[in-house]
């Protein structure tokens, strides 16, 4: 799936050499000229990445990312400064929750690296949410399984580590059974 990365600057030239700096990169490219235009574009449009100017006319770029934070905080923000000092830079961060702090002219392949990085963390980020989630669902089965047959989910191995089940009360052909078909059940959601 191809990311979308919004750019925000009030300077149509800066706009453009921003979207030059991301030409051979892999993503959608979107441009808006001020906060308000910024907010229009994303009330219509899944965006990945918002890169916003921080001195803009109307609105700093740390008070529209703010209003990204609030309304698309899965979107990730990267303020661009000509003016950079440590005031603009906390005020990015508390307002708009930035992920990174670039000053103009901003190197091309730092911007671009910058992104590539963010979109990856973003990626494992959410990669690391599923896997939690499944591995909730597969630990609720386990106390399920544990609850209707005590004693199932505790492990015997012998000494090269294969697993035994040596209680001659346990049908163990029935229970293999419906351990299949609940994992298949689960395989399917």
């Amino acid at each position: 799936m191809k990311h979308t990365i919004l750019l925000v600057d009030d300077e149509p030239q800066v706009l453009e050499a921003l979207r030059t700096a991301l030409h051979k990169a892999p993503y959608e490219i979107l441009t808006a000229t001020s906060g308000m235009e910024g907010m229009d574009i994303l009330s219509r449009h899944r965006v990945d990445v918002v890169v916003s100017d921080e001195r803009m006319p109307g609105m700093t770029g740390s008070v529209f990312l703010g209003m990204v934070l609030r309304k698309y905080p899965d979107s990730i923000r990267i303020i661009l400064t000509g003016q950079a000092s440590l005031d603009a830079a906390i005020r990015a961060i508390n307002e708009g929750g930035v992920y990174r702090f670039l000053t103009k002219p901003c190197n091309p392949v730092d911007l671009s690296f910058t992104i590539h990085h963010a979109l990856q963390m973003r990626d494992l980020a959410r990669e690391s949410a599923r896997l939690l989630a499944r591995t909730r669902e597969q630990q609720a089965l386990l106390d399920d399984l544990e609850k209707q047959y005590p004693g199932i989910t505790r492990v015997g191995r012998d000494p090269s580590g294969a697993i035994v089940l040596d209680d001659e009360d346990i049908d163990t052909d029935y229970l293999l059974d419906e351990i299949r078909t609940e994992l298949e059940v689960t395989r399917v959601r």
